[in-house]
């Protein structure tokens, strides 16, 4: 008999709190009381304006094919998928998807949608559309994929239709108009938070082909995209009104089926420099902004500016690019990271508390080694690395982003600056390729290429190891040109473990064993921050950014 597990779930969705925990579970589907009701609205139509201050302009506002923090932001805000996640637990909460189940010992996963929702174009939300979208999602083709600035789709799935034995999606179904069924080749344990990830939002299917949406024949910033990428239609509470250079707005959805809250319209404007974002939200011109750095902490807090801070779940790194040749030697990359001195980084770069990293999962997911190797800081012995490997002065080609700030990396340049003078000291020939973030930054270090170093970071999405260690080391890839088929294979069956001891302990193998073949250098998990205006009462602020404004409350 296949094991059947129920989800039954309130559908409304409470505000948010100012500050909040991020729960360590991975996938556990605790009990709570069925409701298949939208959420009661105010009659009165919200009135207020809202302006946030972005560290960068979106890559494009197709969610599917974009996977940078600006991006989602917007896209958070205009469209929905099945799957929410709680502000408190982090756990999976009802979205366009009041209930759920799941069969044949989690390969099939069956959702109730909720009724009587349209996207925003007028037509009607049911389980065809959701059909249509992860469809449109597997048959993404190679050319698109490399044209696209991210996608994640793979990450999750593994696979797209051109390597179809591959994936572990099987399949959708439309049952009826409110229910579908979503089929898997093999279990995966995290599937459920997967879909809260804003990729997996779902868009109308008008307008995904009145708009060309696998056509990136258009173009912002350098970046391709489509046409509906410039214009994205959903179900969520804001509609998309404008992108011009440098601010996106966006107005409130009369006909949202849930809480419109009290912003009528938001502006996203772009600040590029951290400290113009700090003189905007003093003078005024801004009501809350994100991604604070060290040198305007003090200021902030002088001016009596509110400071939220997020619980840790980032990871900032030193990319490691293996197709490079001499990076393939291991003593090479060793004393790479021999050569970081992560406190100083951390001290000069970061705010408070801000930990040191020496693995890819932060410690409040399950999988977290405590015991996993690190080389620390030794200089000295960096050098007699290099000797042995036979380092002879080769140049490598060191990239970093110019204007941008991200949570995970709030100062690229100065960090740049910092690992390249602690590398150069013990004898890498370091030769620095600066690249502006809207000049297609990280698609650039993602790809293959020639670059040797690079600095990034990932954002965790949901809670669960995988979605730290799947995405950057579950199969080779451009960025590091890592290959280690062990890895790969132990990081795919751990996916499909249940909860318990046994996927615990499989993900800190994992961690221990990318620890000591060194493919890239964790250097910290970073504590970010937001400067709210004392206009605003709270602020969703959220571990993973999932950051909706409805939950925005405002002084009357």
């Amino acid at each position: 008999m296949p094991s059947r597990t129920v989800r039954r779930i309130a559908a409304s969705i409470g505000a948010a709190l100012l500050v909040l925990p991020l729960a360590s579970c991975t996938g556990s589907l605790g009990p709570a009381p069925s409701s298949a009701t939208a959420s009661p609205t105010s009659s009165a139509a919200p009135t207020a304006v809202f302006t946030f201050g972005t560290g960068s302009e979106p890559l494009g506002l197709d969610p599917a094919l974009v996977s940078d923090v600006e991006s989602y932001r917007v896209t958070r805000q205009v469209l929905e998928g099945l799957v929410g996640v709680d502000q408190t637990t982090g756990e999976p909460t009802p979205l366009l998807a009041t209930e759920w189940s799941q069969t044949d010992e989690g390969r099939t996963y069956e959702f109730k949608l909720r009724e009587n929702v349209k996207f925003q174009d007028g037509t009607a939300f049911d389980a065809a559309a959701v059909c249509t979208n992860f469809n449109r999602w597997f048959n993404f083709s190679p050319a698109l994929r490399k044209q696209a600035s991210g996608t994640t789709f793979k990450g999750v799935f593994k696979a797209h239709a051109d390597q179809a034995p591959l994936s572990i999606y099987k399949g959708c179904t439309a049952v009826a108009p409110d229910n579908v069924r979503i089929g898997l080749t093999q279990p995966f344990t995290g599937f459920l938070q997967a879909l809260t990830l804003p990729a997996f939002a779902i868009s109308s299917p008008k307008a995904l082909a009145a708009e060309h949406a696998d056509v990136l024949n258009q173009s912002r910033g350098g970046q391709p995209m489509s046409a509906y990428g410039l214009h994205p239609v959903g179900t969520g509470p804001y509609v998309f009104g404008s992108w011009d250079s440098g601010s996106v707005t966006l107005a409130s959805n009369k006909d949202y089926w849930g809480d419109k809250g009290q912003i009528g319209t938001i502006k996203f404007v772009t600040y590029d420099q951290p400290q113009t974002r700090m003189q905007a939200l003093l003078e005024g011109k801004i009501d809350a902004y994100d991604a604070v750095t060290v040198g305007n902490f003090d200021q902030l807090v002088k001016s009596g500016k509110q400071i939220i801070q997020r619980d840790p779940f980032s990871v900032m790194y030193l990319g490691m690019n293996q197709d490079v040749p001499i990076l393939q030697n291991l003593k090479v990359r060793q004393a790479i990271e021999m050569g970081l001195d992560k406190d100083t980084l951390i001290r000069r770069f970061f705010i408070d508390n801000t930990a040191q990293a020496s693995q890819f999962v932060p410690p409040k997911l399950s999988g977290f080694n405590n015991n996993a190797a690190a080389l620390g800081y030794n200089p000295g012995k960096a050098k007699e690395l290099l000797a042995e490997a036979g380092y002879k002065g080769e140049v490598l080609k060191f990239y970093y982003p110019l204007n941008v700030t991200r949570p995970y990396l709030p100062t690229p340049e100065k960090v740049y600056a910092e690992i390249s003078r602690q590398l150069t000291a013990i004898g890498l020939n370091i030769k620095p390729m600066p690249v502006d973030w809207a000049d297609g930054y990280l698609q650039k270090v993602t790809s293959p290429g020639d670059h040797a170093l690079h600095l990034l970071g990932w954002n965790g999405s949901y809670s669960d190891p995988d979605n730290f260690v799947g995405p950057l080391f579950g199969a080779n890839s451009g960025e590091f040109g890592y290959q280690d088929p062990q890895v790969f294979s132990k990081i795919a069956r751990a996916r499909g473990l249940p909860d318990g001891t046994d996927r615990t302990s499989q993900y800190q193998t994992i961690n221990a064993q990318i620890a000591a073949t060194v493919p890239a250098v964790p250097i910290a998990f970073p504590i970010s921050a937001l400067a709210l205006s004392d206009r605003v009462l709270k602020y969703p602020a959220s571990p993973v950014l999932n950051e909706v404004f409805t939950k925005v409350e405002l002084k009357p």
